[in-house]
């Protein structure tokens, strides 16, 4: 039985949807004006590994990613390059389906575009304020009214009153309360806009996530993810629009901290931050990397198994050294597939212990931590007994992870291509593993061996010191 942690409850739920048989998952997708980052890249695969664990447990899934396709940066952005508007977007839409398709993300069902879904913004806006919760401002600006829904501040755990105490009142504010939020921004000269019952404007951002979600799922859903970055404002909003628009119904209340907790959604699953180098990625400080970039020096799928092998919540730190350390230990997983053809296997929870111990990790929160180290135990197994049916469970149960499905001798070489090393790089190694074998290191020592094996180098340990051969 599945359990997941849900944000708004801050406690493990047992997973029951509202419909077995319709289960609907809604991820906030990319705004797209850049390439992708690893922030991106985290939300891609994390959430493709839900998706994929929810259908290997025969649960039947739509899932939908959005785009967010008009935004500030997106208009400053085509304007800065001469361009139009969607000649920008098609473009890094393009960009961002490649970087997802090298990292193994399977396409969600259904990709909105927030341009395409405007009329059903407004449609939500006038229903919002006739139920009293939102307001036309005197510049031709629609605000929420915060303080007209009491649970705001649910999700993050933030209280009004901490919120209103760390605002500075904005001089000319067309707002009544300084938290209130755009829903729809007047139009500014050579800015995209749609006629409105309150002029002509754009929508705000928040407000097209609630739209495209009600349209596809109607008023109530099972999952709703993205990154830990988006719990406030982004789906603190969300949660006060849906509300909002359903004066007399909002879906789902929960007992939270003491008090009942109203959403439009059952599940609201955040994965964590990505750092780099201990430090939050940010382009100021220079730690800011594309995926594309990290592409150049790393096969997508050691970036899939670095983001999978950490706990979708926790915080994950990259670094080179994780990378080239996750390299090494998916090499070890092809490298016993390499030595021991894997046979057919009848993957099943049941099939065996270490089938048994996978599905309940992941069954436990999506717990790939403990899901991968099963995968390793299979492998050290595998490398002693040569079992071939052991080899088709590690093959089959990678493959619900989207990991070990290409040829081992494929990977192992591309790998080799993709960090080939000259004679002094070689030699550099051997000297680390030398050192790490003296401090009695021995898992720096075997993870240097892996990567030397899997760029194709043997080691000749002999009395006179260690050498070494292509092999």
């Amino acid at each position: 039985m599945l359990s997941v942690y849900n944000t708004l409850t801050r406690r493990k739920e047992v997973f029951e949807p509202i419909n077995p048989q319709n289960v609907r998952m809604y991820v906030c997708g990319m705004t797209v004006y850049d390439y992708c980052h690893l922030g991106h890249a985290r939300v891609m695969v994390v959430f493709d590994m839900v998706a994929r664990w929810l259908r290997a447990l025969d649960y039947p899934l739509t899932y939908v990613r959005n785009i967010t396709d008009i935004d500030d940066k997106i208009i400053a952005r085509a304007a800065e390059r001469g361009i139009s508007i969607g000649e920008l977007t098609e473009f890094f839409i393009d960009a961002m389906n490649q970087d997802a398709a090298a990292l193994g993300v399977i396409p969600p069902d259904v990709e909105p575009k927030a341009t395409a879904h405007v009329a059903q913004m407004i449609t939500m806006i006038e229903r919002i304020i006739a139920n009293g919760k939102a307001y036309a401002a005197a510049n031709g600006d629609v605000y929420y009214a915060v303080r007209e829904f009491a649970p705001y501040g649910q999700l993050s755990g933030k209280s009004l009153d901490d919120l209103r105490a760390g605002e500075r009142v904005e001089v000319d504010s067309f707002k009544r309360d300084p938290l209130d939020f755009v829903l729809w921004k007047a139009a500014k000269a050579g800015e995209p806009a749609w006629e409105s019952p309150w002029g002509q404007g754009r929508p705000g951002w928040h407000i097209e996530c609630s739209a495209m979600s009600e349209e596809l799922f109607g008023d109530t859903f099972d999952i709703h993810g993205g990154g830990a970055d988006l719990q406030f404002p982004h789906h603190e909003n969300e949660i006060a629009q849906s509300c909002g628009a359903h004066q007399h119904h909002c879906g789902h209340s929960h007992q939270h901290s003491g008090h009942a907790a109203q959403s439009h959604v059952k599940y609201w699953l955040h994965n964590g931050f990505i750092r780099v180098d201990n430090e939050k990625m940010s382009k100021s400080l220079g730690n800011f990397f594309t995926i594309r970039e990290v592409l150049q020096q790393y096969d997508a799928e050691v970036v899939r198994f670095f983001i999978l092998r950490a706990h979708y919540r926790s915080p994950l730190n990259y670094s080179d050294a994780h990378l080239d350390d996750a390299k090494g230990a998916l090499t070890r997983l092809y490298t016993a597939l390499k030595n021991t053809p894997a046979a057919e296997f009848a993957l099943s929870e049941n099939a065996n212990d270490y089938t048994r111990r996978f599905f309940a990790a992941m069954n436990n929160d999506f717990g790939t931590v403990e899901a991968v180290a099963v995968l390793f135990e299979l492998a050290n197994e595998i490398n002693k007994s040569h079992d071939a049916a052991l080899a088709g469970c590690l093959k089959a149960l990678g493959s619900l992870l989207g990991l070990l499905q290409r040829e081992p001798d494929a990977f192992l070489q591309g790998s080799s291509d993709a960090n080939g090393l000259d004679n002094n790089a070689i030699d550099a190694l051997i000297a680390q593993r030398q050192a790490a074998r003296a401090a009695k290191n021995w898992a720096e020592s075997d993870r240097i061996r892996d990567e030397l094996a899997a760029a194709g180098i043997v080691l000749e340990d002999g009395a006179g010191g260690t050498g070494w051969r292509r092999g």
